[in-house]
């Protein structure tokens, strides 16, 4: 069995933790950096055994409750992204390596994207999903009518209007397992909003508390994908993001939407894999397109 620890720190008095899965595979086996996982606004430590299962055998595999996430201490009013960056810094120094490798999805791809910029010698080699580069008036309308339901008390129609608000529902565009990732999303969704205390924050933040996606990145091996169907930020537009970070690679997975993390586990884990051991990426039948390498200097679409 694989070893796990799970380890406590703190920053500005805040108190969080993460969970280590120590690497399984042979001591002179092939291995890379251990890779640090960011998951979105309502996800926790624990929603990842299909990165654990691809990349135990090559790396030690790193989830987190930051402040304001799962289990840790709620943040304190205000931008949060600075207390954020600290927080996976301490992690990547109770680690006691030199760099990491970063995975960040949906929030966690803005969160993951703000620690390379500030911290770039820390990072090896950094994988952005689902990017919420771009978010509209009426997403922005949807997603305050969602958070009134639940202030109202209406957590049945806050869990679906978000789920709703993160999936392509167009029966036009082919999404594989739909019914299953929009049964589970829901659900999950529910369940944090009645279990979790920091689950009303947390949507809150997500409307006011917006990322800033300029400014560009270099020096950090990127790359940058999302379903062909994502319907949070459109493909072109998260392409148009990725050109921005020089020397970065885009591409696209086949019959999937924002929520290919679930629909297309497998290929999302074995993408992950492919990059933090530098192996290459194509052929892949899973991709939609051979990942594209952008050209500096590109800037995003207004």
């Amino acid at each position: 069995m694989p070893e796990e620890t799970v380890r406590s720190l703190s920053v500005d008095g805040l108190r969080y933790s993460y969970r280590v899965l120590r690497r399984t595979g042979p001591d002179t086996g092939p291995h890379t950096e251990p890779v640090v996982v960011l998951g979105g606004a309502l996800q926790g430590m624990l929603g990842w055994p299909q990165m654990d299962g691809r990349l135990g055998p090559v790396a030690n595999v790193v989830t987190a409750d930051l402040p304001g996430m799962g289990s840790a201490a709620p943040l304190p009013p205000g931008p949060s992204a600075d207390i954020l960056c600290a927080a996976v810094t301490r992690i990547i120094d109770d680690l006691g390596v030199p760099r990491i490798n970063l995975f960040g999805f949906s929030y966690g791809a803005a969160l993951a994207f703000r620690c390379a910029q500030h911290n770039p010698g820390r990072i090896a080699r950094l994988m952005l999903g689902g990017v919420p580069a771009h978010i509209t008036e009426a997403q922005r309308a949807h997603w305050q009518c969602a958070t009134d339901r639940l202030a109202a008390g209406d957590r049945e129609g806050f869990a679906t209007l978000v789920t709703e608000a993160l999936m392509c529902l167009d029966p036009d565009r082919y999404v594989a397992r739909r019914d299953l990732a929009y049964r589970y999303v829901r659900r999950s969704m529910l369940h944090a909003v009645e279990h979790s205390p920091h689950a009303a924050d947390s949507m809150f933040r997500s409307l006011g508390d917006r990322p800033d996606f300029s400014g560009g990145l270099s020096g950090v091996p990127a790359l940058v994908f999302t379903g062909e169907h994502d319907t949070v930020t459109s493909a072109e537009r998260q392409r148009a993001f990725a050109a921005t970070i020089r020397g970065s690679r885009f591409t696209t997975i086949r019959d999937a939407d924002h929520w290919v993390v679930l629909e297309k586990a497998d290929e999302v884990a074995e993408l992950v894999l492919r990059f933090f051991t530098d192996r290459p990426l194509e052929p892949a039948g899973y991709l939609s397109a051979v990942p594209h390498q952008s050209h500096p200097g590109v800037r995003p679409r207004p």
